[in-house]
């Protein structure tokens, strides 16, 4: 279903006998409550039931004792408009992914749109127009941050400060376009963050025919904000020197469904053992030419955490909190002030893990047995994954 953004107020919402609270913070990745008290798709309270204002409620949802966490956010998506993706020519992605637990979407440039311009006043006016139709319209109720352009040869700082006047604030992958050496995307990437645009740098080998090799010295000469698709896009920078970057920026590491496995394994690692998980992120690279990834950041956070071995609950927070944070995102955590965005999820049926996270710590995607999305119910059961053990229940 899409939807446009004005709808009605979720009112008083109290969301009840939760039995797993993940808060999307790496600090604190767990929490020991089992209420939320939302008002008007805002988180107002977190705590024991005992302990929270949970009278008037306009809806009360009883959790069955599964999990709840921050609805998931892919740091790395290529829309164009509304729910169509040229790239498979497919209907209804964005819908299918909120399915997937995701409640928010962040572009890393419009550049599959057939006729993308590449003259400067064509990018721009692009980006405007992405970004002004996905604030007007949600498919499936997701919010997609989008707008990204791609940087070309000859633009200036004006230009910067146009798209940011206009409301930008994002630049699509830097690489895609005719800028490709360091030192030229090192000056463009500063303009747009003096007027407040955000950056990502595509990593690694061409993605498709026309796009080129941004190796580590560019990535690093460049310091975008995001080393976008560090485990490759899809044909990924050596282990060495994705280890390198990991080490020697202190940017933001993206790693991403849609690029080198073992590579992403080895970036999720270095990072822990750097001490610096709080910056990694994750997203999908899709729509791409391996399709449309629905389930792509539950697959890629059962990855991380059976195979490179992290628990479950830490990888939750690089596909939610993580991402907030660095996105400057008003969602994520599960905490007072941040929006009513969550996947209530438990055990898919038959799993071998005793639960929801050892389940994960397995390789198995959990079941979602409901979305969220400021305060309002998007899905039940989703089409999806796998069924869920349990699923929430709406008691009025």
């Amino acid at each position: 279903m899409a939807t446009a953004t004005i709808e009605e107020a979720s009112g008083k919402l109290v969301i009840k006998n939760i039995g797993l609270l993940l808060s999307g913070d790496i600090d604190q990745p767990i929490l020991q409550a089992d209420t939320i008290v939302v008002v008007d798709g805002i988180i107002t309270a977190v705590g024991r039931f005992k302990d929270l204002d949970t009278e008037g409620a306009k809806t009360t949802i009883d959790v069955q004792q599964t999990c709840v966490a921050p609805g998931l956010i892919d740091s790395h998506v290529h829309p164009v408009f509304g729910d169509w993706t040229p790239r498979q020519n497919q209907i209804g992605w964005i819908d299918s992914t909120m399915n997937g637990g995701v409640t928010s979407m962040i572009s890393a440039g419009e550049v599959h749109l057939p006729g993308r311009p590449k003259d400067i006043v064509g990018l721009k006016a692009l980006a405007i127009t992405a970004q002004r139709a996905f604030s007007n319209f949600r498919p499936g109720g997701v919010k997609v941050i989008a707008g990204a352009p791609i940087i070309e040869k000859g633009m200036t700082e004006h230009d910067f400060a146009e798209l940011a006047s206009a409301g930008v604030t994002l630049l699509g992958e830097v690489g895609l376009g005719s800028v490709k050496a360091g030192y030229e995307a090192k000056e463009m990437v500063a303009w747009a963050r003096k007027h407040g645009i955000q950056s990502t740098i595509h990593t690694g080998g061409p993605s498709i025919p026309g796009s080129g090799l941004i190796d580590k010295d560019v990535v690093l000469e460049a310091d975008a904000d995001v080393i976008g698709h560090i485990n490759g896009g899809h044909t990924s920078l050596s282990e060495a020197h994705v280890c390198e970057l990991c080490e020697k920026s202190s940017r933001a590491i993206e790693i991403v469904h849609n690029g080198n496995e073992r590579v992403a394994i080895a970036a999720a690692k270095a990072a822990l053992e750097l001490k610096c998980p709080h910056r990694v992120i994750l997203g999908t690279d899709g729509p791409a030419g391996s399709g449309v990834q629905p389930l792509g950041m539950l697959r890629m956070i059962a990855l991380l955490s059976s195979l490179a071995n992290i628990p479950a609950e830490l990888v939750f927070c690089f596909a939610t909190g993580n991402t907030a944070r660095i996105r400057n995102l008003n969602c994520g955590l599960i905490e007072v002030g941040r929006a009513a965005d969550f996947v209530f999820m438990d055990r898919a049926q038959e799993t071998a893990g005793r639960t929801l996270l050892e389940s994960v710590q397995l390789g198995d995607i959990p079941g979602i047995g409901m979305v969220m999305i400021d305060g309002l119910v998007r899905c039940h059961r989703s089409r999806n994954t796998p069924p869920a053990t349990q699923v929430p229940v709406v008691v009025h």
